[in-house]
């Protein structure tokens, strides 16, 4: 028979020890996570989603603020407002403004996008700006998150299909559940190297649907920024499957010696379909212009731009507002309409402060004196609705939800509400 073991007096020493240190490790992990910097503030009645708006109001009223430094226009989903302020989210009801959930962060939010009725945000870290995290804003509870290597800021652009991270050296394309269908640009350590079409370019915007995604970029040694046409969601996300690319040949300098400076402060519009639309800045004696490229980035044909409607450059101008049966982008001094399909111009409104918003049926357009409601098939102007907006002057971003509109003025969001028409 064996004799029993015994404990021996050192044998227990080591045994604490080793929890001891054990203990450290974790705690140690813990302190270093992304979970310990993070406080999620769910709510147990989750906010209802809105009916659509069957009409629009006659006349209105601020009913609630915000502070939403983090957005440029207002982030609204089915069922919420969201906000962004510092490294806090806050999920509102739109009907009166009240908090419903939280999320915060001990880091600085680089962006929030609407995608999917969920709210994408976008976190900073040591790569830039890589740690994602979808929230369903009925409740504020997390679903979906990534990490992955960024630039210090990105520009968040949703289609409906895929969300786009786009920075100046590195894009990433996202589906539903924040899986990457698509990798551009730099690539600090790839898998499988000389997977990227060109190197050392710098990525001026993009647009992006269910079957195209548009870069427009500067690349060392060409004349002018170069146009490519891509698959959003190739076999194998490091690897991007070009359909054309093409340096543009309206911004090029008539001598032929472009240069650096050559083509700033054109831009992305939209893409639909297998086409995509440009904005054209005036040079060279040439006026502003739309110019509209097929599916393979090669050009169709353009249309010049009044000058009323022509900013020097219009890289700050946000993504157009998809209205019915036209686009509304606005060029940084009045709007312009553009058909869904082969993305003509079809109208313009100088003079407005956003790209605005659909409610029932109409397009609702901020303006100097209010909101213009403006007949999106034919930019009639059906009547404004005055909106007082005390000293403010600068763009307006508008989004509706429910019977709510929505505006972004500066840092602050502004709710409006009145009433229907009969």
């Amino acid at each position: 028979m064996l004799a029993p073991e015994r404990r021996r007096r050192s044998d227990l020493v080591a045994a604490a020890a080793l929890v001891v240190v054990a203990v450290l490790a974790l705690g140690t992990i813990w302190l270093r996570s992304d979970a310990h910097g993070t406080t999620s503030d769910t709510t147990h009645s989750p906010l209802p989603q809105l009916s659509v708006s069957m009409s629009v109001p006659e006349s209105l009223i601020d009913i609630w603020h915000a502070h939403s430094p983090v957005t440029e226009s207002p982030v609204v989903t089915g069922s919420a407002v969201v906000a962004g302020d510092d490294g806090t989210v806050t999920g509102r009801d739109p009907r009166d403004g009240s908090v419903s959930w939280t999320y915060t962060r001990d880091t600085s939010l680089c962006g929030i996008a609407s995608s999917w009725n969920t709210a994408v945000v976008v976190y900073r870290d040591e790569r830039g700006c890589s740690q994602a995290t979808e929230l369903d804003t009925s409740t504020g509870t997390r679903s979906a998150q990534r990490s992955s290597d960024a630039d210090a800021q990105v520009d968040l652009v949703g289609d409906g299909t895929y969300l786009t991270s786009r920075g100046a050296t590195r894009m990433e394309l996202w589906r539903s559940d924040l899986v990457r269908t698509l990798e551009y640009g730099r690539v600090d350590a790839p898998v499988n190297p000389n997977t990227q079409p060109r190197s050392g370019c710098t990525l001026l915007s993009s647009a992006s649907n269910s079957s195209r995604v548009a870069v427009l970029e500067s690349c060392p040694g060409e004349s002018a920024p170069r146009l490519t046409s891509m698959n959003p969601a190739p076999t194998d996300a490091s690897q991007p499957e070009e359909y054309g690319s093409s340096v543009v040949a309206s911004l090029t300098e008539e001598n032929g010696t472009g240069g650096d400076e050559t083509g700033q402060g054109a831009t992305v519009i939209v893409a639909s379909g297998d086409r995509v639309a440009l904005a054209i800045p005036a040079h060279s004696g040439k006026p502003a212009s739309i110019a509209l490229f097929d599916g393979t980035a090669q050009p169709l044909g353009s249309y010049d731009l009044p000058d009323a409607l022509s900013e020097p450059s219009f890289v700050d101008t946000p993504p157009p507002a998809k209205a019915a049966s036209v686009f509304s982008w606005w060029t940084g001094s009045g709007t312009v309409a553009l058909g869904l399909s082969d993305l003509a111009p079809l109208w313009s409104l100088p003079g407005s402060l956003g790209e605005g918003a659909l409610m029932a049926g109409k397009l609702l357009i901020p303006i100097p004196e209010g909101i213009a409601v403006i007949d999106p098939a034919t930019g009639a102007a059906d009547r404004t609705i005055a909106v007082d907006r005390g000293d403010y002057i600068g763009p307006v971003g508008m989004s509706v939800i429910g019977g709510v509109i929505v505006e972004q003025r500066g840092d602050t969001i502004t709710a409006l509400a009145g009433t229907a028409s009969p």
